[in-house]
């Protein structure tokens, strides 16, 4: 294909057999077809074929190399076709500088123009011959068609001024000029004309892969993330192989510097893993047995041991890209109207060209000057940069906001998201991790706090409750690697609390006991933590309280300022979670939201979404449970976090890969810097023909120019779009000043605290 009526053309024939929709996209050369399980993709192919085209099934996706093989190739895309730019090149140069030179016209200058110009026109133009001819065996019209016509009626007419218009006759000079001039009707030849066209069409198709293929580089860049071999662990031994012949439930080696061969979980070892070329995150994430593990990561530290979970197209890497492919190939309402348009572009520019020949002939005017007229008009016409306008700012957008962590699942989204006004917030998974830690440890005078976390730590080690794990984890973290304690008669009493000697000392950690006393300062704490709508426990060491250890969901570091980035882009916030109104007005103080929705079910969700969209509000909803699903698909657009549940995926119109709030904010940015392209795109590529076509057709535009006009014109197209590659997102977190609104540590009794939120930028 080499323009938008071609894509007009397959699309029409496709949808002629029953049952069937197809999407074709001019900047990938691929198209996406729904059939029903009558019509087998060699039919599709058949159709295809009818058409004029040629087409092949995409090969498997664990033998798909996304290098650019796959993709079309035009006139002047490939290595060979580089080959022909130059010949081309070499051939045309003197015909172009004796043209346009008169002075150097010496004596049968203008044979020794034909004796080259003819290769140029049969050989290096035979590529829009061919496809100019399967488009008249089918009835059909594209650019090729209105280049081929150019080239030829350029040659013809010199072809007919040499042998018998006296053209050819010795001493023969011919001037030059910006604007065409009408001189003796047999004796001006369009020899630059013949061999420009192809030259510069040549050239500027060139060019155009070559940017079109910038385009799709970081689809390309994500293929080739991960690790091409892997050390698989076997009797004590390592053994490497190819990364296709690992199977799930196999541990691997992953060395330090080296690559994740798969998604896995560490059986054995720690490190530090940089995320930064899956998702987009900047800081290194701690790793340790039991730790998921993303395939493609780079191990910054030490030696892992990793079980395979997922292989091939399951891994999330796989996921990614496909969800990126399948974005890529999805097309914009307004696309489809620039197709509409190139459909019937070329016949139409071919009647103003026959019609503006006619015209001068009518009028008077000599043969010379009509030719030039009309040649022109065949040239300067350009349908491809409507055909790429949207496409190749699509691909380098969803191409980008993949490298940062952001995935679209089509145009679509991208038009959607352009217009929100409101953005609804889940709580837990969302602005916060779900995740339970330990916020604040206070101890009474004379007890050390480190010594408490120690002790508790070893007492719930063996716990499986949510705050147990917290303060655990905790202890381990405190301990900076060395072991727990161990603990002896250890027993829990469901909905009481753990209980343990730890060395000596018997150990307690639960809720407060009843008719219980505690010290002035672990009631304060109790109270704080209670306000903070965290969790909190009571530690006791031989039946004395000593401690209050409060356990809450940790915000996220980006949330609050997500949410700021938000507001300036006039974009509302409102937060709407399960829980109960002191948890959800404490985050939503943290973060800076005023309207909160508390204790709402699903289909409370559902509802609150519905009565802001009745108001007129264009409303997005960001999630990651279940309970989610339901909002996020009635809302106008639906966003999931990508640690979330398969159902909040699925009901998603945009994943973010990597848990941090901005990529919203990302997302936003880069949604309207990219409708900001298109725009620009679409109004070049329809104001560049509205203006050159009635310029050719008037006679104020020599045809060789032309040519370099009509293929620059997509080049500008293409390269317009690649600036999105270079889009960088705002800042990272920002942590306000005291008495804000924003995030803010709480206040503890004693030494030992561990931070509730800590903002980095």
């Amino acid at each position: 294909m080499t323009c938008a009526a071609c894509v007009n053309r397959v699309e029409k024939k496709l949808g002629r057999v029953a049952g069937v929709t197809a999407t074709v996209n001019l900047a990938t050369g691929r198209a996406r077809v729904s059939h029903p399980a009558s019509v087998t993709p060699e039919q599709l192919i058949s159709v295809v074929e009818s058409a004029g085209y040629t087409a092949e099934l995409p090969p498997p996706p664990e033998e798909q190399r996304v290098d650019g093989e796959g993709e079309q190739r035009t006139a002047g895309a490939g290595v060979d076709d580089r080959g022909r730019v130059l010949i081309t090149a070499l051939l045309s140069v003197p015909v172009l500088m004796l043209s346009m030179v008169p002075s150097w016209q010496f004596t049968y200058w203008q044979w020794l123009c034909f004796t080259l110009s003819a290769p140029v026109v049969v050989w290096s133009a035979w590529p829009f011959h061919e496809r100019a001819l399967k488009g008249l065996r089918h009835a059909t019209a594209t650019m090729d068609t209105l280049v081929s016509l150019g080239v030829l009626a350029a040659f013809a007419w010199s072809t007919y001024a040499l042998f018998f218009g006296g053209a050819g006759e010795p001493g023969m000079s011919m001037p030059f000029s910006l604007i065409p001039e009408a001189g003796d009707a047999g004796a001006h030849l369009y020899l630059e004309a013949a061999v420009a066209v192809p030259l510069f069409v040549l050239a500027g198709r060139y060019l155009e892969e070559r940017a079109k293929r910038g385009t799709g580089s970081a689809l390309r860049a994500l293929a080739e993330l991960g690790a091409k071999d892997v050390e698989v662990k076997e009797g004590g031994r390592g053994r490497r192989i190819p990364v296709s012949e690992l199977r799930v439930g196999q541990e691997f080696l992953v060395r330090p510097g080296e690559k994740v061969a798969t998604d896995g979980v560490v059986t054995d070892g720690s490190s530090a893993l940089d995320l930064s070329l899956v998702t987009g995150e900047s800081v290194p994430v701690e790793v340790g047995p039991g730790s998921a593990v993303v395939g493609s990561a780079v191990n910054a530290g030490g030696l892992l041991v990793v079980r395979a979970t997922a292989v091939g197209a399951d891994t999330q890497l796989a996921r990614i890209t496909k969800l990126v492919s399948d974005a890529q190939a999805g097309k914009a309402r307004i696309q489809r109207l620039a197709d509409a348009v190139a459909g019937v572009f070329v016949p139409a520019i071919v009647t103003v060209a026959c019609t503006v020949l006619g015209f001068w002939l009518g009028a008077g005017a000599n043969a010379s000057a009509a030719v030039t007229a009309a040649v022109a008009v065949l040239v300067v016409a350009c349908p491809c940069a409507l055909g790429l306008a949207t496409p190749t700012a699509f691909m380098a957008a969803t191409g980008r906001g993949a490298q940062l962590g952001v995935l679209l699942r089509g145009p679509e989204a991208l038009e959607r998201l352009r217009h929100i006004d409101t953005v609804v917030f889940d709580k837990t998974g969302t602005l916060t991790t779900g995740r339970m830690t330990l916020a604040a440890t206070t101890a009474v005078a004379g007890e050390d706090a480190g010594e408490i976390l120690r002790l508790a730590g070893a007492v719930e080690y063996g716990s499986e409750h949510p705050i147990g794990r917290a303060v655990a984890a905790a202890a381990r973290q405190a301990a900076d690697g060395n072991p727990m304690p161990p603990v002896t008669g250890f027993r829990a009493v469901p909905g009481v609390g753990v209980h343990g000697r730890v060395d000596g000392v018997e150990v307690a950690v639960g809720r407060p006991r009843s008719g219980s006393p505690l010290p002035d300062v672990l009631r304060r704490a109790l109270d704080d933590a209670h306000a903070a709508a965290r969790t909190a426990v009571v530690v006791e060491k031989d039946g004395r309280p000593v401690a209050v250890l409060a356990v809450g969901d940790t915000l996220r570091p980006s949330s609050y300022s997500a949410v700021r980035h938000l507001r300036k882009l006039g974009i509302e916030p409102i937060l709407v979670t399960g829980d109960g109104p002191a948890a959800a007005r404490a985050v939503a103080e943290q973060v800076g939201i005023d309207e909160v929705h508390a204790e709402i079910t699903p289909e409370g969700k559902t509802a609150i979404v519905a009565g802001l969209r009745a108001e007129g509000r264009r409303v997005a909803v960001i999630g990651d449970g279940v309970n989610d699903a339901a909002a996020l698909a009635s809302a106008d657009l639906g966003i999931a976090m990508g640690g979330g549940t398969d159902a909040a995926i699925g009901a998603a119109d945009i994943t973010l890969v990597r848990e941090d709030m901005q990529a919203v904010v990302a997302a936003v940015q880069l949604t309207r810097r990219t409708l900001s392209t298109i725009r620009a795109n679409l109004a070049w590529a329809f104001g560049y023909n509205v203006v050159t076509v009635p310029l050719a057709a008037t006679g104020w535009l020599n045809p060789m120019f032309a040519a370099v006009a009509m293929s620059a014109s997509s080049v500008i197209v293409v390269a317009n779009s690649l600036r999105l590659r270079t889009y960088a997102p705002p800042g990272g977190g920002y942590r306000p000043a005291a008495g804000k609104g924003g995030p803010t540590a709480p206040s503890t009794a004693d030494s030992g605290t561990v931070p509730y939120l800590k903002e980095t930028r």
